[in-house]
């Protein structure tokens, strides 16, 4: 079991993510404030202030938190054994026969229940 790791947080840091998230909101804000100017442009200059954004956070406890996670992911992801092709083939083509099956018996299913209650009903004689 890993343990967690306390990771105090300082006011710089709060300001930090303060300001990053007060960018992206101003980037949003300014994309839609500036209809006049080209998509293009207004796309380019969004995605600036989100890199500025993303890379301010990054210097924070929590950015680094978020790096290490992310590193550890990509770590567990290749300890995974992945299906062989012939494996992952079977495994869909019997979903998709039990997806018909079990479709052809809601159908069957619901004829039969809309005729008993239009039977009961005397509705549609």
């Amino acid at each position: 079991m890993v343990a967690k790791a306390d990771i105090t947080e300082n006011p710089a840091d709060r300001m930090k993510l303060i300001g990053a998230a007060a960018l992206v909101i101003g980037g949003m804000v300014l994309f839609y404030s500036f209809g006049q100017f080209s998509f293009l442009y207004r796309v380019l200059a969004l995605l600036a202030i989100f890199a500025v954004a993303i890379f301010i956070y990054l210097q924070t406890a929590h950015g680094v938190r978020t790096v290490g996670f992310f590193r550890d992911s990509r770590t567990e992801v290749r300890k995974v054994v992945w299906p062989t092709r012939a494996e992952t083939t079977q495994t869909t083509v019997m979903v998709m026969i039990i997806v018909f099956l079990v479709g052809v018996f809601l159908w069957l299913l619901d004829w039969m229940l809309s005729g008993a209650f239009r039977f009961i009903t005397g509705l549609g004689s």
